[in-house]
């Protein structure tokens, strides 16, 4: 197959792209603009095959996503380029109306006409993944798990984009019988991921000696999902999935914030200690909670295991391990990315 993937530069989108480039062979077609965000040095090792093509596209312009359709001729398509950040969209949401609901809106308006234009043959295998989240739901209490069914009650700028690209995925398939699938996935980790969100933040700041900030008093519970898992559960949903259906993946892995800290601190202790002998534990510094800061998040994966076949293959534990360890082996990649546009500095904090 031919796959064009939005976003593709981004966190979960390289882990896809390298993915399929290792393991498979379909065809790769890369759109992404380039945000902060979006690195190419995370594609480096699969650039020069011939199977990748690299676009740097804005998924807002309509001309420039036409062509990509015309030129390429893709037979499935991954959405996955998006703002992200929740503290980000809470400084700023314009963003995330913009690329979230007017560039998912631009993507299907350009996905249906071009659909409506193949052969039967064609249209018959075409497929649309909207890549999503489970922040969609709302917030849960102690107990509970967001299913597929869930009413959504998004609660931030970032959430309530989301959401509204789901909504406008959904009225494609039952308006204009485009074959769209629509996943939910729980907190992403791994190598690679740009050093704004807790996992990365925590592992430089820990190593550069400075206070590691933790939201409030650290009890908010989110799953945690390996990366690698989420690109192979994708891949799994886009060709064995059901048009029109949702698909939830999670990691099994509720933790909350302190708890996932601590493992942070312990790994490290472990393998990278100081000279001193003292825990990174000791740089640990409890902040003022984040606006609007959903409780907790628990995704029921069940659907996609017993319809699919797909789980997780990494335990919370030998997932961070992997991840800790590439943090400390490419620092230099971290500072490279953050270089001129973002210094660990506390976002979403103007209300």
């Amino acid at each position: 197959m031919k796959i064009l993937i939005t976003g593709g530069a981004g966190f979960i989108g390289s882990a896809l792209i390298r993915h399929i480039i290792k393991n498979t062979n379909h065809t790769v077609v890369n759109v992404d603009k380039l945000t902060y965000a979006g690195h190419l040095e995370s594609l480096e090792e699969i650039s020069n095959s011939e199977r990748y093509t690299f676009e740097k596209v804005d998924i807002c312009n309509s001309k420039e996503i036409k062509r990509i359709f015309q030129q390429y001729k893709p037979d499935e398509i991954m959405h996955l380029a998006a703002e992200s950040h929740v503290d980000r969209s809470i400084d700023g949401s314009a963003e995330f109306i913009r690329t979230n609901i007017v560039g998912t809106h631009t993507l299907l308006e350009e996905a249906k006409e071009y659909w409506k234009s193949l052969e039967e043959s064609s249209k018959t295998i075409f497929r649309f993944l909207h890549i999503s989240t489970d922040e969609v739901y709302g917030e849960l209490g102690d107990t509970g798990l967001f299913t597929e069914e869930t009413s959504y009650d998004p609660r931030s700028p970032y959430s309530s984009s989301k959401a509204s690209s789901d909504h406008l995925v959904r009225a494609w398939f039952h308006t204009y019988g485009l074959p769209t699938l629509i996943t939910n996935c729980s907190n992403n980790y791994g190598a690679y991921q740009f050093p704004e969100k807790l996992i990365p933040v925590v592992i430089i700041k820990a190593l550069q000696g400075k206070e590691i900030p933790v939201y409030g008093k650290g009890e908010n519970v989110r799953d945690w999902l390996f990366v690698n898992d989420h690109a192979k559960a994708l891949l799994t949903v886009l060709q064995n999935g059901e048009p029109g259906e949702t698909y939830n993946i999670g990691g099994h892995n509720e933790k909350k914030n302190i708890d996932v800290v601590n493992t942070i601190c312990s790994t490290l202790d472990k393998l990278s200690p100081k000279a001193n002998g003292e825990s990174y534990k000791e740089q640990i510094t409890f902040v003022t909670d984040r606006p609007g800061h959903d409780f907790r998040y628990a995704i029921d994966a069940s659907k996609i295991d017993k319809e699919l076949g797909w789980k997780p293959e990494e335990t919370f534990e030998t997932g961070m391990h992997k991840t800790i360890q590439w943090y400390l082996n490419n620092i230099d990649w971290c500072e490279a990315v953050t270089k001129n546009n973002y210094g660990l500095e506390r976002l979403g904090t103007s209300i």
